[in-house]
């Protein structure tokens, strides 16, 4: 057809008298777009911080030499470079820090050596970086000297030589701003954001570690460099891949960011159900206009293109509004994630959501596509009317009440696979949501043969309740299936995705008191300020815990040290306490100990694994 044919004016015509029909189709795929769009621009915010983040500390490097919570002498790092082993080293101090003249966010602190850098990281290299080297000399030369990127000094309207403070736990050290770091383009101005560059001293001077090293970035390119490195180690350092730790990170994070993308494409699944009722409304509607079109020569394929093209013109449009809306829901959306992120996994600095033209051209496509899916099977409908039928109501109820059957019987179909999928013994993701998604199809396609099922037994109860007039309203939702079938399934699928959450969220909550009433068995809890809230880097002075022991009042005093050490498999946290009641004041589930066994053997060397560290690392129960 071409774009004058009349039945495009009559298309037209049928939106705009009936503008409130066509704002809820439109609604339906407005919200699941904006929230699908918003839920993807947080987690590729999130995951391009992840990644930056990692790139501007890791660098090039395929090993790194680490020690464990107490780092490493650096005279292991004179010892390697007169080695003579010919593979590229490079220092490195690390630790997260704020600054109230930067905001409070957190920020990378990395102490370098300038001269072993270029192969790694090509902050300082000359012939990549845009750094003035005379910025280079007060960094090698003046205390408390550091390097930010230019971006971040605009922001807080900073200078060369401004003081600014940076609080490193609980201690506020001295700095000031030696010069500014440039980046090529906008990818490595966004690595360089949330970075704080100084000298290896002043790095040592900052965080209170002199003499003191926290890794060794290495470089190597065979199996040989490997061996020959290993030898020269002492006991107690170790030699893992760069990838292990940002490997294990990202694995943490990826059923967080596969769970917000769960939920916002259901989202749109329930607009899609709003869609395809108010689609289906607008074809019974018409059902006499269509037979008189097919009457006079129009064609079926006609008409099912222009039920199809008054579902994509408004599924484009409200697809448009929901990637803008989504756009500014992502902004706040993205604040939300990173909090939660930084809370329970690492630390990332995002200021706002980027704008990849990838994330907003799918969120554009999954609407105009839910509404063309949408609309199928009702244009179907409306171009498989046959002109003599067209008039009649109790063809369309006749068709309907064989579509509630099959339905009935598909539905009953999906609830037996989705929990046979689910009976399988697996950890993944995918199989378990292909599992729930089945069993809540195949609910919503039992809601209407339910339904039809209940109104009949509803029909004959309220007559004799209410007389002929209580008897017709369910009468009349019986006879109305064909238009509120589609309704029933969207509002069933609603309630049960809003309980479901309810109960989700609600087990986690329950599940948080139970472990706080089981944990805080002390009256006060005290420990230095830190950046991240699951791993506090700052221990508590020795002079404070002498004069805690001896202040009036205090009873008994537990002493916690948590820190997080390097695997072959990737960081693990350690908890060590000096609490010989901890199996009594838990409530473990199972042990393999009698919780009055549980102390004598953790003295003896002991550890107590949790069951999800067990799980990911496939350690054995005991031993």
């Amino acid at each position: 057809m071409s774009p004058s044919h009349p039945l495009w004016n009559l298309g037209w015509r049928y939106l705009r008298r009936h503008p409130l029909q066509t704002f809820l189709m439109g609604l339906g795929i407005l919200l699941g777009v904006a929230v699908a769009v918003a839920i993807d621009l947080a987690n590729e915010s999130s995951r391009q911080a992840f990644s930056l983040s990692t790139q501007s500390v890791t660098g090039r490097s395929t090993h790194e030499i680490s020690g464990g919570p107490q780092g490493i002498p650096d005279s292991l790092y004179v010892k390697l470079r007169t080695a003579g082993l010919g593979v590229p080293l490079a220092p490195l101090v690390s630790e997260y820090v704020s600054s109230p003249q930067l905001g409070g966010y957190p920020l990378q602190l990395l102490g370098v050596d300038p001269f072993a850098e270029p192969p790694f990281r090509s902050y300082l290299a000359p012939a990549s970086s845009s750094t003035p080297p005379q910025d280079l000399v007060p960094l090698l030369t003046e205390p408390g000297a550091v390097l930010i990127s230019q971006d971040l000094a605009r922001r807080f309207d900073l200078q060369v030589g401004s003081p600014i403070t940076l609080e490193v736990g609980a201690s506020p050290q001295p700095a000031h701003i030696a010069g500014l770091l440039f980046a090529a383009d906008s990818l490595s101005q966004r690595a360089i954001d949330g970075l704080v560059l100084a000298d290896i001293s002043t790095g040592q001077e900052l965080t209170g570690r002199p003499g003191r090293i926290d890794r060794i970035d290495v470089m190597l390119n065979s199996a040989a460099e490997e061996n020959r490195l290993r030898l020269l180690l002492p006991p107690g350092i170790n030699l893992e891949p760069s990838g292990a730790r940002t490997g294990a990170l990202a694995q943490m994070t990826a059923a967080f960011h596969t769970n917000l993308t769960a939920l916002s494409l259901l989202a749109l699944l329930v607009g899609m159900f709003l869609i395809y009722n108010t689609m289906t409304f607008s074809v019974v509607q018409r059902r006499p206009l269509f037979g008189m079109l097919r009457c006079l020569g129009v064609t079926r394929q006609e008409i099912f293109t222009l039920v199809l093209v008054e579902a994509l013109v408004i599924g484009a449009a409200a697809s448009a509004a929901g990637v803008a809306a989504g756009v500014l829901l992502g902004q706040g959306v993205v604040r939300l994630v990173t909090r939660t992120i930084n809370d329970l996994f690492f630390v990332v600095s995002v200021r706002g959501a980027p704008l990849p033209i990838a994330s907003l051209l799918r969120g554009f496509l999954l609407g105009v596509g839910a509404a063309l899916l949408s609309a199928a099977p009702p244009a179907w409908e409306a171009a498989s009317i046959p002109p003599r039928l067209a008039l009649s109501r109790s063809e369309v109820e006749g068709k309907a009440e064989q579509a509630i059957h099959l339905a009935g019987r598909g539905g009953g179909l999906l609830l037996a696979g989705g929990g046979l999928i689910l009976l399988v013994p697996t950890r993944s993701l995918a199989v378990s949501f292909c599992g729930t998604l089945l069993i809540v199809i195949g609910l919503a396609l039992q809601a209407p043969w339910l339904s039809r099922r209940v109104l009949g037994q509803l029909a004959p109860l309220f007559g004799r309740l209410g007389g002929i007039l209580a008897r017709l309203a369910p009468r009349n939702a019986l006879n109305s299936l064909s238009r509120t079938s589609v309704a029933l399934m969207a509002l069933m699928v609603t309630i049960s995705v809003t309980i479901g959450v309810s109960l989700m969220v609600n087990s986690f909550r329950q599940t948080v008191i139970t472990w706080l009433e089981q944990t805080l068995q002390g009256d006060v809890y005290i420990s230095p300020p830190s950046n991240n809230a699951t791993t506090p880097s700052v221990p508590i002075e020795p002079q404070a815990l002498q004069i805690l022991r001896g202040a009036p009042g205090v009873e008994r005093l537990d002493l916690l040290r948590s820190v997080q050490v390097d695997s072959p498999l990737g960081p693990v946290h350690i908890a060590a306490t000096d609490n010989h009641t901890l199996a009594q004041e838990r409530l473990f589930t199972s042990t393999a100990l009698p919780p009055s066994q549980m102390w004598p053997a953790m003295l003896q060397g002991g550890v107590l694994a949790s069951e999800p560290l067990a799980a990911r690392l496939g350690l054995p129960a005991q031993g």
